[in-house]
């Protein structure tokens, strides 16, 4: 994947942290594929929050999709 999709999906993230921050959370960018799939990690508050799979889905994936062309799906790994 181009180091600038990575670098605008890492801007897109950036938007998003302060919310995540503010709970005691935070999203690490894992990797981008070729497919346009993006891999990140919850830490913090975020690994047992039962909200997650929706701030995961709404809140991550929904952003990204909306920044950036060819993004089309946002996976949680471990």
């Amino acid at each position: 994947m181009s180091k600038v999709l990575l670098e605008k999906v890492e801007q897109t993230l950036e938007t998003i942290r302060p919310y995540l921050k503010a709970d005691g959370g935070n999203v690490e960018l894992i990797k981008v594929s070729d497919e346009g799939i993006v891999e990140v990690k919850l830490t913090g508050a975020c690994v047992n929050c039962p909200m997650s799979q929706m701030t995961l889905r709404a809140g991550i994936e929904r952003a990204l999709i909306r920044e950036i062309p060819g993004i089309r799906r946002v996976e949680a790994v471990n």
